[in-house]
C-alpha cells in the first residue's frame, strides 16, 4: 500500500478521508478528539500531501479498500469529507460488509448534477494562470467564507496550495467510480448513514443534503450553525461530538 498514513488511538478502527484540495491535515483537530475513544486512522488520498500523483485513471474505492487490507481490516467505521465523503458512499455501497458505520460531513455524490454557478465556478478555476490565483479564486467562495475570517485560514490556505500545486504532477486528471451512481441508491445508506452539514455551506452541497435527508432516519441529519464546508477546521468538538454519539447510539 502506497499512501500516506497516520495512526493514533486505540480501539473501534475509524477511517477519515479528507476533502479536496487538501489531505489528512484537514482532520488536525477533529483526530485527536476521536483518538480518545477510537483508533484513528488518517490517509492521504493519491495525488494528496505525501501520497504518490496518479500515473493513471485513478480508482480512489480501490485505494479505500487498499487501506483497509493493509490493515487488515474485516471492517472499520469511515467518515468521509466532501470528495472523501463521495469516495466513503461509493465504498460503503459496493462492499457494505466491510462497513459498520458512515459518517459524511459536506460530501460529494457520484451521479449528482452540479448547478450552473459551480460548473462556472470551476471553469475559472481551471483557467487561472498560477496556483496562487488559483488559490485565492478557490477561498475566496461562500464555502469558505467562515473558515477564512477564522484562526485556520493560514492551515488551509498551506493545504490548498500545496494541494493545486501537486495535481499538475498528476499524469492525468480522471478517475474511475461504480455503476449505478450512488445518488440512485442512498435508501441503501439508511441503517448506517450520519450526515453532517454546515449551515452556511454552499447551494450544491445543501441540494445534495436534501438528497440524503430523503433517506435518512430522523435524527441522523446534524447541521452546525456558524459553519461554512471547512466545519472540521472550525468546528471540531462538534463535529466529534456528532460522530462519536452517533456511534454510541
Amino acid at each position: 500500500m502506497d499512501l500516506y498514513y497516520e495512526v493514533s488511538g486505540e480501539g473501534k478502527p475509524l477511517i477519515l478521508l479528507h476533502s479536496g484540495g487538501a489531505d489528512l491535515r484537514d482532520w488536525t483537530f477533529v483526530a485527536p478528539i476521536l483518538a480518545k475513544q477510537y483508533q484513528v486512522i488518517a490517509f492521504d488520498g493519491r495525488g494528496c500531501g505525501k501520497s504518490p500523483s496518479p500515473t493513471e485513471t485513478a480508482n480512489y474505492v480501490d485505494d479505500l479498500l487498499a487501506v483497509l487490507d493493509h490493515f487488515q481490516l474485516d471492517e472499520a467505521i469511515l467518515v468521509g469529507h466532501s470528495i472523501g465523503g463521495r469516495i466513503a458512499t461509493d465504498f460503503t455501497l459496493t462492499y457494505p460488509q466491510r462497513v459498520s458505520k458512515l459518517v459524511l460531513i459536506a460530501p460529494d455524490v457520484t451521479g449528482y448534477t452540479p448547478s450552473q454557478p459551480f460548473t462556472e465556478w470551476m471553469q475559472k478555476l481551471q483557467a487561472a494562470p498560477d496556483v496562487d490565483r488559483m488559490v485565492e479564486l478557490s477561498l475566496s467562495a461562500c464555502p469558505y467564507r467562515f473558515v477564512m475570517a477564522s484562526p485556520q485560514k493560514d492551515l488551509l490556505v498551506e493545504m490548498a496550495k500545496h494541494n493545486l500545486a501537486k495535481m499538475f504532477e498528476w499524469a492525468t486528471w480522471e478517475s474511475v467510480w461504480p455503476q449505478p451512481p450512488a445518488i440512485e441508491r442512498l435508501e441503501e445508506l439508511a441503517n448506517q448513514a450520519c450526515f453532517i452539514i454546515g449551515k452556511e455551506d454552499a447551494l450544491d452541497a445543501q441540494r445534495i443534503a436534501e438528497y440524503f435527508k430523503e433517506v435518512l432516519p430522523e435524527g441522523r441529519f446534524i447541521e452546525i450553525t456558524g459553519a461554512d464546508h471547512k466545519p472540521t477546521l472550525t468546528h471540531p468538538e462538534e463535529i466529534a461530538r456528532a460522530i462519536t454519539e452517533f456511534l454510541e447510539d
